[in-house]
């Protein structure tokens, strides 16, 4: 049974390319690095050849992997979303509650959470404890080294 995920345009887009990358231009590089390697002589005793055969495995795994994740995406409509919660696309500004640091986190779905960007996916701790949040509530969130306190102080949308 295929899971359904959810991405943004940006995030489908994404996915859609690196697909294409790897049937256009990876597909024809390992089928060619096979032919070189066949080229060289016996291939009972050609390690280049079984090297070229497996990348080609390997590489037509993560195709039909991506291929099936591509068909079990879904698009996003933000036109469809509250904008008085803080939900997945949502741009939440927060306080930490005991020691008054304000950070801002872009909440977006996991597969493409990237924490150096400030994307926080909504299935990890700190999104799930903000998802369904408005302005002024408070969110506990339980982490592994106890329970923080956010303060809700914006949410926007792009």
């Amino acid at each position: 049974m295929s899971t359904v995920s959810y991405y943004t345009a940006e995030g489908l887009k994404k996915l859609k390319d690196e697909l294409e990358q790897l049937k256009a231009i990876e597909r024809p590089k390992a089928s060619a690095d096979i032919a070189e390697a066949r080229d060289k002589g016996d291939l009972s005793e050609n390690a280049e050849y079984d090297a070229a055969k497996e990348a080609q495995g390997l590489l037509e795994l993560k195709i039909k992997k991506m291929e099936e994740v591509y068909s079990n995406a879904r698009l996003i409509d933000e036109s469809q979303l509250d904008v008085s919660k803080a939900l997945v696309l949502s741009h939440v500004k927060i306080k930490n509650q005991s020691n008054g640091m304000e950070m801002s986190y872009h909440l977006v779905a996991e597969s493409e959470a990237d924490l150096k960007t400030g994307k926080i996916s909504v299935t990890s701790p700190i999104g799930k404890g903000l998802l369904g949040k408005s302005v002024g509530e408070i969110a506990e969130i339980t982490v592994p080294n106890g329970i923080l306190k956010f303060e809700v102080l914006e949410i926007t949308r792009d």
